[in-house]
């Protein structure tokens, strides 16, 4: 290509490798016009980083934010509609060139229906002078810390500084073109992004998702920042989403990515900053370390940063992000390859992942967090796999595993978290559960862990006001993420305000249909509200469990049509016996039958049956709450008030 190139008041003259802006010579250096030269030659589709590095840069070894430095370079030559960012993967020159725009009927502006696959709207205006610099306040971030992950957390904190000279006011295109729910992003407010695993080994991405998760957590540690949590921020990894799309669905006004190459005992890691609204790198750094030395990284900067952001960060920041954490680089590749398997739900990957875990303790006997880990782990198998004889069993090694790990690290919410879970669940204290759950959400308010787990304990005691407002929290941190609605749905179910209920489980169900018991609790907030027929018919939605025949047992029941309401009882009967002693309570209380429903209830109280956790707010049972029977029950199992 060797014709000259026009776009809004720029012109490229590749034969003469010269840059013109309104008519005039700009020096933008040689490397910055290959850069340009080649995003414009390949602009119908991104150019990834290593591919520019390799171009521009043929035959050296180039750090990261060389690139970055050259591309933030044309952007303010150019304005940052120019150049997109496509997070995790690379570049799109996005401006349209004068001979495209001439061919578009109807075409006006500089930048008028650019080639390309990105929603117009997502690109300003080459060239329109700027708006005036929005004020702000300070910076939040999403998601889940190692000394690493530190680094990289008192590293953004310095591109904080940035921002606030740097940041505008998104065009007014790119709002258009957000429709009209666009909204503003809370002040501070970032996505972490999954690192790119540029290792050429899939098997490392454990590695680098891992880091990445990290530094969520890390920074969910720090007053005054929003942070996007892992799921939501997670959901775009490998797409080819723009920066701006990120920052719309995950309401934030900053994303940080970054890559990471492990080879052997040797790690380069680069990360950017960038901003949502402009497109501009607001802070990058590139580590180069060998693995050993990986977790000292951010003692070289930590001091003056912090001094820098007295004001935002806590006073003790650095020791408040290596909480609970590790200096043993084999322990934390042992609790990365651990926490890669979360989601799992087999017995066998739970195993494995325990197993994980194990070494990691092997490795560094005081890492709190690896405690943690496995006290989760054995939790999940002592409340959904294990048989009756040995669910004690399991929860008494979770709750010592959480009690280590308080020992290690007293402030570290989501031991506190974890301790109250596995203590409402295998051992019904409502009120040590309830102080545990408050001293987490006091420690890390900013961590979706403890606000999404806040949620069962407070309901269960009747603080179901407290529950809605933390799930609600946790939504706006994690909004991408099924499990976030479907916990918000638990909590206005038990509120009690059946029709907000019903919105976020269809929520939860738009994001991902194969979510349990959704349907189940959806369907019984619909026959709350006397709307039968709806009741019956998400009852009866797949994926069905054990409260999908108590729906549709009351529901069929409320119809007159007695036999298919045995029907249902008889298939929990089949799949549960006895252990379906509370569930059994439920449906003979709705169906007027107060006698047996007690009988059910006492038996649930005689096996410990888990359900007894939900027996203080449980509408089920209302018709049995002036019984001396049921009072009795309720007293024995001492709620708090």
């Amino acid at each position: 290509m060797t014709r000259s190139l026009r776009f809004g008041s720029a012109e490229v003259r590749p034969a003469e490798r010269q840059l013109l802006v309104d008519g005039q010579p700009v020096f933008i250096g040689a490397r910055a016009f290959d850069v340009l030269h080649l995003l414009i030659t390949h602009r119908e589709r991104v150019v990834g980083k290593n591919e520019l590095l390799e171009a521009v840069w043929p035959g050296l070894v180039v750090e990261e934010n060389n690139l970055q430095v050259q591309i933030s370079a044309l952007r303010k030559i150019l304005g940052a509609g120019a150049i997109t960012t496509v997070a995790g993967q690379g570049y799109q020159f996005t401006a349209m060139l004068d001979s495209e725009r001439d061919t578009l009927p109807g075409a006006g502006g500089p930048l008028s229906a650019p080639k390309t696959q990105l929603p117009a709207g997502q690109r300003a205006a080459l060239g329109a002078p700027a708006e005036p610099a929005a004020p702000v306040p300070r910076l939040a971030v999403a998601g889940r810390g190692t000394r690493l992950a530190l680094g990289v957390a008192i590293g953004l904190a310095i591109g904080i500084g940035a921002w606030a000279v740097l940041r505008t006011k998104p065009d007014a295109a790119t709002v258009a073109s957000m429709g009209t729910n666009a909204q503003t992003a809370p002040a501070h407010s970032v996505a972490v992004l999954p690192f790119v695993n540029m290792s050429g080994d899939p098997t490392q991405d454990y590695f680098s998702d891992g880091l990445s998760e990290e530094l969520l957590n890390s920074l969910s540690s720090i007053p005054d920042l929003h942070v996007a949590a892992r799921t939501s921020s997670f959901s775009f990894k490998g797409k080819n989403t723009t920066v701006a799309v990120i920052g719309h669905e995950l309401n934030v006004g900053a994303v940080l990515e970054g890559s990471v190459r492990k080879d052997g005992k040797h790690v380069r890691i680069t990360v950017q900053l960038v901003d949502v609204a402009t497109g501009f790198e607001l802070w990058s750094h590139a580590y180069d370390r060998d693995l050993g030395n990986i977790l000292t990284l951010q003692t070289e900067i930590a001091t003056a940063v912090i001094k820098a952001l007295q004001a935002t960060l806590l006073p003790n920041a650095a020791a408040a992000l290596e909480l609970g954490s590790t200096q043993n680089p084999q322990a934390f590749d042992a609790y990365l390859q651990a926490e890669s398997l979360e989601g799992r739900e087999d017995k066998e990957t739970v195993l494995t992942q325990i197993a994980a875990y194990d070494e990691a303790i092997r490795q560094d006997p005081s890492f709190a967090k690896a405690y943690v880990g496995k006290a989760m782990a054995l939790s999940f198998i002592g409340g959904n796999i294990a048989t009756s004889s040995s669910v004690h069993e399991y929860y008494a090694q979770a709750r010592g595993m959480a009690e280590k790990a308080l020992a290690l690290a007293p402030e570290l919410g989501q031991a506190h978290s974890a301790l109250a879970q596995i203590l409402v669940f295998g051992f019904f204290d409502f009120t040590h559960s309830l102080k545990e759950t408050e001293r987490a959400l006091a420690l890390s308010p900013g961590d979706t862990f403890v606000l999404q787990r806040s949620v069962s304990p407070l309901t269960f005691v009747g603080r179901t006001e407290s529950a809605v407002t933390n799930a609600r929290r946790a939504v706006a941190l994690d909004p991408i993420n099924a499990t976030s609605h479907e916990t918000l749905g638990f909590a206005l179910y038990f509120a009690r305000q059946y029709r907000k209920a019903i919105e976020a489980y269809n929520r939860a169900l738009s994001l991902n249909p194969k979510l349990t018991r959704v349907t189940a609790l959806r369907g019984l907030s619909y026959k709350r509200l006397g709307e039968i027929d709806g009741a019956l018919q998400s009852c009866s939605t797949p994926p069905i469990n054990t409260y999908n025949h108590v729906c549709l047992a009351i529901a069929y029941h409320q119809q007159n049509r007695a036999s298919e309401a045995r029907a249902e009882v008889a298939k929990i009967r089949q799949y549960l016996g006895d252990a379906g002693a509370y569930q059994y309570a439920e449906i003979y209380a709705q169906w007027g039958d107060v006698s047996s429903a007690l009988q059910w209830l006492e038996t649930a109280d005689r096996l410990r049956d888990s359900g007894l956790v939900l027996l203080k707010t449980d509408e089920l049972l209302d018709p049995l709450r002036k019984e001396p029977r049921f009072q009795k029950i309720e007293r024995e199992l001492r709620f708090p008030n």
